[in-house]
């Protein structure tokens, strides 16, 4: 299944209907219509073409939210490409492993961002690229592609800290947003809020392709701002808005009469790339009269569970199966459990990535007998739905972005005057979770403030620790592993 005659019930049949209007800076709205699309992607593939791309190449990007991040995907599915979205919080250690891992032929960026991508790398200018397709024919270029044709590289933090590239296929990709459109009865009468970003999964995989598969209205927005949020519902009228868990709990500041007033138009609000608290949950139920679908993913995976969109919506819970996933939950003997024991969570389905890039070692040890191991420890009930518990790995979440502790630990202790380190997610009510680092230092030779500055050159903003705990020892078992639950109980020695 590609993904090409899915996008052209859009792209083609509803050509001359509106498709998107995207927010500047200043405020400005610019309109596209679905054949606006076709022709800005074809223009742009015959420019990608020119300068040497071929099938199975990688192009990345590292871009805000804007109608070029468009252009580059319908392009490359056009072409075979391989894209790369890069977080554009990420900074010079994580950037230069993904150029380097990834090896693209270019990055596309703005002038803006463009000082921060490594030197030895080819930059393109995403407006000189847009100006520039702009005089290429408006000619469809595409070339054969099927389920099993690579479309993006998406990379997620590993255990290691270093990050593994998911190969996601274009089968992956239309399996994931047929179902959900199914699913959550999305259609072209339909308007979608979009704040999400589209370098993420769920912006990219679920907002982006539910909008072109179902011919919905969308408004693209650079990033959310919850100071901006009353207006946006106000003049946007959405009916469509998917989050994650920290955009709903700023939510819950507006005032109960635009709450209910935005509340009566959405038809469906979803919730996902963290967990939900239960309190949240019934908040925005009592405040907006409208309930959230939680549901449950992953960047190698995409959509894997959700609450019914017809059905009960579970506070607490990630619902159930989708209907192309297969679920099961194993102990560490790779057995699988009854209902009610906790275990890992596996998966199985047309959604899983084909593996992760130039990792063998970290594709055989992920996958078993055709499952997916997810890392994820959970429980299911008698009933199917399914409650997260945790991670196997010491995984932060903090307001929808993975943090793994040991990439931060590793920059820590470079810095002078530190002897041992480890991070751990503390609860915050707005993000779920931030890092906290506990130190063991030499106070004669620790910099605290130059400590604090290295982080912020270094690793994206989400990934600083919220403070740092100077501890007399860090508590580790008769073998030597840090004992993180004992940490949160320690108070600072200086």
């Amino acid at each position: 299944m590609s993904l090409l005659p899915l996008f052209d019930v859009s792209l083609i049949t509803r050509a001359t209907r509106p498709a998107l209007e995207c927010e500047s800076a200043t405020g400005l709205i610019t309109p596209y219509t679905f054949g606006d699309l076709e022709t800005r992607s074809n223009r742009l593939a015959q420019l990608l073409r020119a300068r040497g791309l071929k099938t199975g190449d990688r192009l990345a990007f590292f871009l805000q939210n804007r109608i070029e991040v468009i252009d580059l995907w319908l392009a490359g599915a056009k072409l075979g490409l391989i894209i790369v979205p890069i977080n554009v919080l990420y900074r010079e250690r994580e950037l230069t492993h993904i150029v380097h891992d990834a090896a693209p032929t270019a990055v596309v960026t703005s002038a803006d961002l463009a000082a921060l991508i490594p030197r030895e790398v080819t930059v393109w200018d995403v407006a000189a690229l847009t100006t520039e397709a702009a005089a290429q024919p408006a000619t469809r270029l595409a070339v054969p592609t099927d389920a099993d044709t690579p479309l993006s590289l998406i990379y997620t933090s590993g255990t290691t800290g270093a990050s593994k590239g998911a190969v996601l296929t274009q089968g992956n990709f239309a399996t994931n947003a047929l179902t959900l459109v199914t699913a959550w009865d999305i259609t072209s009468a339909d308007r979608y809020l979009a704040t999400l970003p589209l370098f993420h999964v769920h912006g990219l995989a679920n907002g982006l392709h539910c909008w072109l598969f179902s011919g919905c209205h969308l408004r693209l927005l650079e990033r959310f701002e919850h100071a901006k949020a009353a207006q946006w519902f106000e003049d946007y009228k959405p009916t469509l808005f998917f989050g994650v868990p920290a955009m709903f709990i700023r939510l819950l500041e507006l005032p109960a009469d635009v709450a209910r007033k935005i509340g009566a138009r959405l038809r469906l609000a979803v919730s996902g790339s963290a967990p939900l608290p239960a309190e949240v949950h019934e908040k925005f139920r009592q405040l907006y009269g409208s309930v959230i679908l939680e549901r449950y993913g992953m960047t190698e995976t995409l959509m894997n569970v959700g609450n019914p969109y017809a059905g009960e919506r579970r506070p607490g819970t990630v619902g159930l199966p989708l209907a192309h996933v297969a679920v099961k939950v194993c102990d560490e003997a790779n057995t699988p459990v009854p209902d009610g024991t906790t275990g890992e969570v596996w998966v199985k389905g047309p959604n899983v990535c084909s593996g992760y890039w130039r990792r063998p070692e970290a594709t055989a040890a992920a996958w078993v007998d055709g499952w997916f191991r997810t890392g994820d420890i959970g429980v299911r009930a008698a009933d199917g739905y399914i409650t997260l518990q945790g991670r196997r790995s010491d995984l932060i979440i903090s307001g929808g972005f993975n943090i793994y502790p040991r990439e931060i630990e590793e920059l820590i202790l470079e810095q002078p005057g530190v002897r041992e380190a480890t991070v751990v997610g503390l609860p915050d009510p707005v993000r779920g979770e931030v890092p906290v680092a506990y130190l063991v230092v030499d106070a004669s030779k620790f910099d605290e403030a130059a400590t604090v500055a290295r982080l912020r050159s270094q690793l994206a903003s989400f990934k600083q620790p919220r403070s740092y705990v100077r501890v007399a020892a860090i508590p580790r078992t008769a073998l030597g592993k840090v004992q993180k639950h004992l940490l949160k109980s320690l108070t600072s020695t200086s």
